[in-house]
């Protein structure tokens, strides 16, 4: 599981996500992979309340910042504390959806309630074969997007992210399951955006998790959750210079075995005017956080940012990169 940051960075900044040792094993992936697909989900369940309990007592820093995003998130009075098993609840849902990840990568959707809401978005702007951006978090599973390949044949899905963690996202396929083939594109490269361009053209959804920034990113300053929050402007700047369509998605654990999936109208930036386009990305982003907002408010527990993301992210001078996010 990915951990809070336990203080200051080197360089005297406020110590960001990606500033976090990683702790992920990849022996213990594998034990839990072989659990998992040998013995059943429901023994592989078995270990996560261990897990969830240990990173609950042994995590200080994670715990804060479950407690204060639970605190928003449930809506609570100023006064009021976040109550251990809120907490509990929380880190249970992490380690159950990383732990349903080895299904979802293993194509295993039997096992799974999946319901997805308002699919006709994504069918009508792929209809073109031009592609479309999905805009998501860090939030409940990306994952289980890949049942919607399983109900429209033919239809691909990229993924863009930081360079480290396709490396990382890379290494865990190959754990679970050597065979899975997932379209990565790793950010950092000077092909990047023409790869990106080439997926868009040739009609794929390209995914984006928008909501974690590097300090060197440039970032704008949006309502979140009661309070401004730092978000990554390349997300949202690259869907606008290439001008398409872009989807809200999100899939949420519901407990047990269910998961909905849903997509929400964030943005059209085919149509939009060479002068318009900053308007056009803050107002994309400003509809992301409010949707953001909402899912996070109806299953506070898919929120998945086990850090202060509220001073994470720092607004940076530089020049408009083009930089989406893992």
């Amino acid at each position: 599981m990915s951990q809070a940051p336990t203080g200051p960075s080197s360089a005297g900044r406020p110590a960001t996500w990606r500033d976090r040792p990683e702790r992920s094993n990849m022996l213990m992936l594998r034990v839990m992979t072989w659990i998992s697909l040998r013995l059943g989900r429901s023994a592989g369940r078995l270990v996560l309340y261990g897990i969830a309990a240990y990173f609950l007592v042994a995590n200080a820093a994670a715990r804060r910042a479950s407690r204060d995003y639970l605190h928003r998130a449930l809506a609570l009075p100023a006064a009021a504390q976040v109550a251990w098993r809120h907490v509990f609840r929380h880190f249970f849902s992490f380690a159950s959806v990383i732990h349903d990840r080895v299904y979802l990568i293993n194509d295993r959707f039997s096992l799974f309630d999946i319901r997805i809401h308002q699919e006709h978005l994504v069918a009508e702007l792929t209809a073109d074969r031009k592609g479309v951006f999905l805009m998501g978090a860090h939030v409940g599973s990306f994952e289980v997007l890949r049942a919607i390949g399983r109900r429209q044949p033919g239809l691909r899905v990229a993924m863009v992210m930081y360079e480290e963690n396709a490396r990382k996202i890379n290494a865990a396929l190959s754990a679970i399951n050597p065979a899975a083939q997932q379209d990565i594109v790793a950010l950092g490269h000077a092909d990047s955006m023409l790869r990106v361009h080439e997926l868009i053209e040739a009609g794929s959804v390209v995914g984006m998790l928008a909501d974690r920034c590097l300090n060197r990113d440039s970032t704008r300053s949006v309502p979140f959750l009661g309070e401004s929050a730092e978000l990554p402007v390349g997300p949202f700047r690259m869907a606008a210079i290439l001008r398409r369509p872009v989807l809200f998605m999100v899939g949420l654990y519901g407990g047990g075995n269910r998961y909905d999936i849903h997509f929400e109208t964030l943005a059209d930036f085919s149509s939009i005017p060479s002068g318009g386009r900053e308007a056009a990305v803050q107002a994309a982003m400003v509809r992301y956080a409010a949707l953001l907002e909402q899912h996070c408010r109806a299953a506070p527990y898919n929120w998945f940012n086990f850090f202060n993301f509220w001073q994470a992210g720092a607004p940076s001078p530089a020049p408009n990169p083009v930089r989406p996010h893992d």
